[in-house]
């Protein structure tokens, strides 16, 4: 049986809203500045921690479903969002540095 996704408690709700203050990370790397973002899973939202490891990502570069540069979305263009901005991990690295700095 699938497990169901799990609402953020109180904690995860802060990092989240923490994270979503960077603005899109994508954006902020190509020089974009400080577009407003959403939040984007890159792990299954049904995994422990799920919700403190979150990428911000504009609605373009999230789920608006262009494929030309500057604003390739990770769905559903995901090996071409790859290849442009770097893999997901990459990006939570530098979600979490700017966080930590």
């Amino acid at each position: 049986m699938a497990r169901k996704p799990r609402a953020p408690n109180a904690t995860e709700k802060k990092h989240i809203m923490n994270v979503l203050d960077i603005g899109c990370i994508v954006c902020r790397s190509i020089g974009y500045g400080n577009r407003p973002a959403e939040i984007h899973h890159p792990y299954s939202r049904t995994y422990p921690d799920t919700h403190l490891n979150v990428i911000p990502l504009c609605f373009e570069h999230h789920r608006a479903g262009g494929d030309t540069s500057p604003f390739i979305s990770r769905h559903p263009y995901k090996k071409r969002f790859i290849a442009a901005y770097g893999d997901e991990e990459s990006l939570l690295a530098k979600v979490n540095d700017l966080l930590i700095n």
